[in-house]
């Protein structure tokens, strides 16, 4: 069993608070008051309650530490300290049609040396409140699920491969270019899925249940502890020109070494298609 870092022990306590909170509200999901956020965007009461938890469980145990938070927006903290990334339920539209398919994501990201600049991601949570799962990750430490060290799938072929996206939707990503994707991966592999919660397709693949994951419009609080469980399970984590920034949201393509550099070569292909067209 692996020794638990102290801040992977706050942050999961802080996840499990937040997350009794989210099945009470899940149970009751037909009475919650629902305000509109943007188009097919909602931020339900319960959102903005564990985002609430999340805060003032994380602030209390790491005084001055900063925070970008999805709906509260950027908390300042102490200039040499690091800030929590996080998505205090990643998988809303799942949560308010009552499917149980959801997440609440913490990342720890530091600053770069010497720069106001935000660097490396360290540390990372997924936490499933449903099925109580806890996947997490310390920056070459490896990525875990509960005590279970995780690695990402030593699948070598696409048509053995599944892999899951993220399928734009109304107001909200380029449908244009997703299609082009798609149709270039789609027929090449065995099958795609879309279920809706990008941390926990993350998750996922570090566990070795998803072989690839492609998405792009995501913001940092959807994929910062997800794109450090995939690395330190093993996998590559890039955005579509190949780079591997800290935090890839904009763009991001993720899965095991073989997988990865034939899938982005798809996907590279198809984006050049779709531009000469």
């Amino acid at each position: 069993m692996p020794l638990k870092p102290s801040i992977i022990t706050v942050m999961e306590r802080a996840a499990r608070k937040a997350g009794s909170r989210l099945r009470r509200d899940f149970g009751e999901v037909e009475h919650l008051q629902v305000s509109k956020k943007g188009p097919a965007d909602f931020v339900s009461k319960a959102d903005q309650k564990a985002e609430r938890i999340l805060y003032e469980e994380l602030l209390h145990a790491r005084p001055g530490w900063g925070f970008l938070l999805e709906e509260a927006g950027e908390i300042p903290g102490e200039e040499d300290k690091p800030r929590f990334v996080v998505d205090p339920l990643d998988g809303t539209s799942n949560f308010l049609h009552g499917i149980p398919h959801f997440a609440i994501s913490i990342g720890v990201q530091e600053r770069k040396l010497g720069s106001e600049e935000w660097g490396d991601v360290y540390a990372a949570l997924v936490y499933q409140p449903l099925s109580d799962e806890s996947f997490w990750a310390e920056k070459a430490k490896g990525a875990w699920l509960g005590d279970r060290r995780l690695r990402v799938s030593g699948r070598r072929h696409l048509n053995e491969a599944l892999i899951s996206t993220g399928i734009p939707y109304k107001a909200h990503g380029d449908f244009a270019e997703w299609s082009s994707i798609f149709a270039a991966i789609g027929p090449q592999v065995a099958g795609i899925r879309r279920f809706g919660a990008a941390s926990l397709d993350l998750a996922w693949l570090a566990a070795g249940r998803y072989d690839g994951f492609w998405e792009s419009g995501l913001s940092p609080w959807d994929t910062a502890a997800g794109c450090l469980l995939v690395r330190e399970a093993g996998g590559f984590v890039t955005d579509f020109r190949g780079r591997s920034p800290a935090i890839a949201d904009k763009q991001i393509l993720a899965a095991n070494d073989a997988l990865h550099s034939r899938l982005h070569k798809l996907l590279v292909g198809a984006l050049r298609e779709a531009q000469s067209e």
